[in-house]
């Protein structure tokens, strides 16, 4: 059973590091959730680690830069590991070509030019037309303020015809921006997948972000771990496959699903939501704080 809590600091004394997502948790892509900022804030006071787990496909410095610019404090978090890190680390690795049809904004043209360290003598990777390309590489739609998976429907037959594997730097299917719903690259390499493409993931529920996450916090075998998200298929099942306990943010994603005051979701409901999608978070709180 799943006990909804009404703070952090409840359960935050049994925990040394904390795996907390960003969009729908700490912020909602425009500004911080000031309450959630201090309850990250709190935790780190009393000596626990805190690691903003990320599933957005940039390296590491482009979701700090962005925290800085909505004012997250630093003191709320001691690093940022992002779903772009680990993806990036495959891809320059070949795991899908080294010419690569890419799929996104131009926000995310850092996913291919900052070379990361231990990559400095690979070979190099470069962006061509999908006519070239030898795999693809989705950090989300061209457009997405108004494209849908379906819009790629005859360009990912194109790309299936020539067996173009997909690396997804972004596993997340969708995320709210504001008041606005949006399609992430998950969306699309799902949809690819469905076609009959191969698609590869390296964020969150996938085991790679959380190896880099423990390496980087140098976090023992004996840690105890808790993760913090409202993706039910990312943040949620991540843990559960990592055996860390988590808890769910019920006003994030999915608020319409458990009563009408997004602060306080109804037991009931929750419990049915949970079993419905055979997930089971040690915890679930209204919104983080």
């Amino acid at each position: 059973m799943t006990r909804i809590i009404q703070s952090l600091a409840e359960i935050s004394a049994s925990y040394d590091a904390l795996f907390c997502d960003l969009w729908g948790c700490l912020h909602n892509g425009k500004q911080p959730y000031q309450a959630a900022v201090s309850a990250l804030q709190a935790f780190r006071a009393q000596g626990g680690k805190v690691c903003l787990m990320t599933n957005a496909p940039r390296p590491n410095q482009y979701v700090v830069a962005q925290l800085d610019r909505m004012g997250v404090p630093r003191d709320a978090w001691d690093l940022v590991v992002s779903s772009g890190d680990a993806a990036q680390d495959a891809m320059f690795e070949g795991a899908v070509g080294r010419k690569l049809w890419h799929i996104g904004t131009e926000k995310d043209f850092g996913f291919f030019t900052d070379i990361p360290k231990g990559h400095a003598d690979s070979p190099a990777v470069s962006r061509v037309g999908l006519s070239e390309a030898e795999g693809i590489v989705a950090s989300g739609p061209f457009d997405e303020l108004n494209e849908t998976p379906e819009d790629y429907r005859d360009r990912f037959q194109q790309a299936l015809d020539r067996g173009l594997p997909m690396l997804c730097a972004n596993p997340d299917l969708v995320v709210d921006m504001g008041e606005t719903r949006i399609y992430c690259a998950g969306a699309l390499a799902e949809f690819y997948e469905s076609m009959g493409g191969k698609a590869l993931y390296y964020g969150k529920p996938h085991a790679p972000i959380y190896d880099r996450a423990r390496r980087l916090m140098d976090l023992g075998s004996e840690a105890r771990c808790l993760a913090v998200g409202d993706g039910i298929d990312t943040d949620i099942l991540g843990a559960m496959q990592q055996g860390i306990d988590a808890i769910f943010v019920t006003g994030g994603l999915a608020a319409d699903a458990f009563g009408s005051d997004v602060e306080n979701p109804q037991a009931d409901q929750l419990d049915d939501w949970l079993a419905a999608r055979e997930r089971t978070p040690a915890y679930a709180i209204g919104r983080l704080r």
